[in-house]
C-alpha cells in the first residue's frame, strides 16, 4: 500500500487508461532502437569501415545495453511502478540520441587519438568498440527498460498476461521493422545520418512530452529536454564527419557510403571514409596518374584483341581507369558497373567522366549473372580497405568472370592491401584465382600498398604484352609498361587458402593487414608523442 500512495501508477494518467499509448510507446521505442543501430553503423563507417567486424561490434554492444536495460527496467518497475520514471528515461534517451551526431564524432576522434599512444595491435577493433560503448550503450540501456516496464503497467491479471505481452512484443517488432527500413531507404539517403538521429530522437521526445502534459506534471523536465533537443539539432546538423576539414568540394551520404570530394591542386579526390584510404583520384592535368590505374593499363596490352578492345570495369568508381584507357588506347569501348549511383553522379560532376561512358548501377557479381556479353578485359576494382565483398572474392566469382572473357581475354584485379606475410588476404585471393586461371602474374605498385594481378588462360599473354609495349608510341606509357614488364612476376600459389562462397573470411584476413599498416603508422605517432607530447601529435596532422 505504501508504494501505491507514494508513486504514480498507470491509472493516474488518463492517456494510459486505454493502454493504447503504452502500445504506442513500445512501438516507437522498438523503432528507435533499430534506427539508432543503423545510424550507428553509418556514424562509425566513415572512420572504421562498414565491415562485418564493425557490424559485430555494434550489434554486440547494443545487445549488451538492451539486456542490462531489460534487467534494470524489470527490477525498477517492480520496486516502483511509476510511469513517470519510464517517460523520464525516454526524455534522457531522446536528448542523448539527438546529441550523438555532434558529440559522437568528437568521441570517435578522441578515442582514436587516445589509442594512438596506448594500443599496439587491433587498433580498429578497440577504437570501434570503445567508441560504440561510450556513444550508444547508455541511451540504448534506457530504451531497454521500456518493455519490462510496460509489461508491469499493462498486465492487470494472469488471465490475460500472455495476450498483453504478445501485443507488446508485436508492437515492438512492427516498430523495429519500420525502424529498419526507413533509415536505410528513406531518411539517410534523403537527409543524412545526423538528421536521421534527430528524427527518431524527436519521436521519443514528443512521446514523453505528450505523456507529461496529459498527466499535468513534469513541465520543467519536458521544457528543459525540448530546449536541449533544439540545441542538439543546431550543433548536430552543423558538424560534418570530417569536421576538421573546411575546404571540401562535396560531403554527403548515399545508401552505401559516406562520400567526400576535395580538390588538391590539379587533383580531385574521392574518399569514402575519413580516417584512412582514398577511393579515386583524378589528375586534371592529364597524363599518367602515378597510381594503380596506370599499372592496370597493362591488361589491354596482354589481351588477344584485334580491331577493338572491349573492357568491363566492376567497381567503376569515378571512372579514372576508363578515362585512362580511352586516352592512351585506340578502339577502346568501356562499360562500368558501380553499385553506388551517387558515386556515378559525382563522377560525372567532379571527375569529368564522359557522358558517353555507360555505367550500370548494380552489384558486380549480380551483373555478371544476368549478362551474356564477353569482354577482352575485365577489371575487378571492388576491394576497398577492409570492406572486401566476399561474394566478389570467391572461386565461384572468378569462374563467373572467366566465363565472360573472350578467348585470350585478361582479368586484372586491384588488390590494395599488399603484405609480405604469408597467408595474407592477397595470398588467399591469388591462390583462389589460380584455381580458375592457368596464368597469373602480379606486380606491386610503386609507392603504395596496391598490387595488380593479371590472370588469363592464354599462355602467350606475357609475350604479347612484351611485343605490344615495345610498339607503344607514347614515351611515358612505354617507359611505365617497360618497368612493369621488368618487375612483373609469376604468382606461385600455395601460400594462402582458396576462398569459396561458403567460406571467405576476407574481413578477418583484411583486418590483419590493416592492423599491420596501422601499427606502423602508430609507431610514428608514438615516437612524436614521446618526443613532443600531445602538442606534437596535434601539430603533425
Amino acid at each position: 500500500m505504501r508504494m501505491e500512495n507514494s508513486a504514480h501508477t498507470a491509472h493516474d494518467c488518463a492517456i494510459l487508461k486505454s493502454k493504447i499509448y503504452l502500445y504506442l510507446t513500445e512501438f516507437f521505442s522498438g523503432m528507435s532502437v533499430m534506427a539508432v543501430e543503423l545510424g550507428a553503423s553509418r556514424l562509425l563507417a566513415p572512420y572504421f569501415s562498414s565491415s562485418q567486424i564493425v557490424w559485430t561490434i555494434i550489434i554486440g554492444t547494443i545487445m549488451i545495453a538492451m539486456a542490462l536495460g531489460n534487467l534494470y527496467g524489470g527490477s525498477s518497475a517492480d520496486k516502483n511502478p511509476d510511469p513517470d520514471k519510464l517517460y523520464g528515461r525516454l526524455l534522457i534517451a531522446a536528448v542523448w540520441i539527438a546529441a550523438i551526431p555532434f558529440f559522437g564524432k568528437l568521441v570517435i576522434v578522441a578515442v582514436s587519438g587516445l589509442l594512438v599512444v596506448t594500443v599496439s595491435t587491433n587498433f580498429l577493433i578497440w577504437a570501434a568498440f570503445l567508441a560504440c560503448m561510450l556513444i550508444f550503450v547508455y541511451p540504448l540501456f534506457l530504451l531497454g527498460t521500456v518493455t519490462p516496464s510496460l509489461v508491469k503497467y499493462t498486465v492487470d491479471s494472469l488471465d490475460d498476461s500472455g495476450k498483453i505481452v504478445g501485443r507488446l512484443n508485436a508492437s515492438n517488432t512492427i516498430g523495429s521493422i519500420i525502424g529498419t527500413f526507413v533509415p536505410t531507404f528513406i531518411s539517410i539517403p534523403a537527409v543524412g545520418t545526423a538528421a536521421t538521429f534527430l528524427i527518431f530522437s524527436g519521436i521519443l521526445l514528443v512521446l514523453s512530452v505528450v505523456y507529461f502534459i496529459s498527466c499535468k506534471r513534469g513541465y520543467i523536465k519536458s521544457a528543459v529536454s525540448a530546449v536541449l533537443f533544439a540545441v542538439c539539432c543546431v550543433f548536430s546538423l552543423s558538424l560534418g564527419f570530417a569536421f576538421w576539414e573546411d575546404d571540401l568540394a562535396y560531403e554527403g551520404e548515399s545508401v552505401y557510403n559516406y562520400l567526400q570530394v576535395r580538390e588538391e591542386g590539379d587533383r580531385t579526390i574521392l574518399s569514402t571514409n575519413v580516417l584512412f584510404g582514398v577511393q579515386s583520384v583524378y589528375d586534371k592535368s592529364g597524363g599518367l596518374s602515378g597510381l594503380y590505374y596506370d599499372y592496370a593499363m597493362a591488361a589491354p596490352l596482354m589481351a588477344d584483341t584485334e580491331e577493338q578492345t572491349d573492357i568491363l570495369i566492376l567497381g567503376m568508381g569515378t571512372g579514372t581507369y576508363a578515362k585512362q584507357c580511352g586516352e592512351y588506347f585506340d578502339n577502346i569501348t568501356v562499360e562500368g558497373v558501380e553499385i553506388d549511383e551517387k558515386i556515378t553522379a559525382l563522377a560525372y560532376e567532379y571527375f569529368d567522366l564522359p557522358e558517353s561512358t555507360g555505367v550500370t548501377t548494380y552489384d558486380g557479381r549480380a551483373y555478371l549473372n544476368v549478362s551474356d556479353k564477353k569482354y577482352d578485359v575485365i577489371m575487378v576494382d571492388a576491394y576497398q580497405d577492409i570492406t572486401i565483398p566476399f561474394q566478389m572474392s570467391s572461386v565461384e566469382f572468378f569462374k563467373l568472370v572467366r566465363s565472360h572473357l573472350k578467348e585470350g581475354g585478361v582479368m586484372v584485379v586491384n588488390m590494395n592491401m599488399k603484405s609480405d606475410k604469408s597467408g595474407s588476404i592477397n595470398d588467399c585471393l591469388g591462390d583462389t584465382i589460380c584455381e580458375v586461371f592457368s596464368c597469373v602474374y602480379t606486380v606491386d605498385v610503386k609507392g603504395s600498398t596496391n598490387r595488380e594481378l593479371f590472370a588469363s588462360n592464354d599462355p602467350d599473354m606475357l609475350s604479347r604484352f612484351d611485343s605490344k609495349r615495345q610498339a607503344l608510341e607514347n614515351e611515358d606509357l612505354h617507359n611505365l609498361m617497360s618497368r612493369i614488364y621488368a618487375e612483373i612476376c609469376v604468382y606461385e600459389s600455395g601460400n594462402g587458402r582458396v576462398l569459396t562462397d561458403d567460406q571467405a573470411p576476407v574481413e578477418l584476413l583484411g583486418m590483419q593487414v590493416i592492423d599491420s599498416l596501422i601499427t606502423e603508422e602508430l609507431d610514428y605517432y608514438k615516437q612524436i608523442f614521446k618526443e613532443k607530447g600531445i602538442r606534437g601529435i596535434i601539430e603533425s596532422f
